[in-house]
């Protein structure tokens, strides 16, 4: 078992107070990945399907060239601390929140809908938000 873990279970993480756009934007596709295009597309392709740690270290693998499914290559990716999906850039520059189910599975959840209001509404969910892109002022 990791000796560090990146999941949340019951919560709405909600995007940055400095997020610059007020809808949920997908990144845009480069020939290299990048760790938003990556997360959107993990997350995306199977909501609730995948839990932070699966995309977080998904997302290293894939771009280190590993096969995801090696155990002992994910044990020694979370011997470490690793930064979970506050800091990704889906919740600071693209607008999207994420829902972490009561197994911690993730969903996406766009900004703008109807969801994320009831989401950020929600009590029965802890709450909190991306990380901010710059420092406060």
């Amino acid at each position: 078992m990791a000796d560090h873990t990146t999941n949340y279970s019951g919560t709405f993480i909600e995007v940055s107070e400095d997020c610059p756009i007020d809808h949920g934007a997908e990144p845009p596709i480069a020939e290299n990945l990048s760790i938003a295009a990556l997360h959107y597309r993990l997350i995306s392709e199977k909501p609730y399907g995948r839990t932070s740690d699966d995309v977080i270290f998904e997302t290293h693998a894939l771009r280190k060239g590993i096969d995801p499914n090696d155990q002992d290559a994910r044990a020694e990716f979370f011997s470490k601390g690793q930064p979970c999906l506050r800091s990704s850039p889906l919740g600071k520059r693209y607008g999207w929140g994420t829902h972490h189910d009561a197994e911690g599975r993730v969903a996406l959840v766009p900004r703008d809908s109807e969801e994320y209001a009831a989401l950020a509404a929600d009590p029965a969910l802890a709450h909190t938000r991306a990380m901010r892109s710059s420092r406060a002022k």
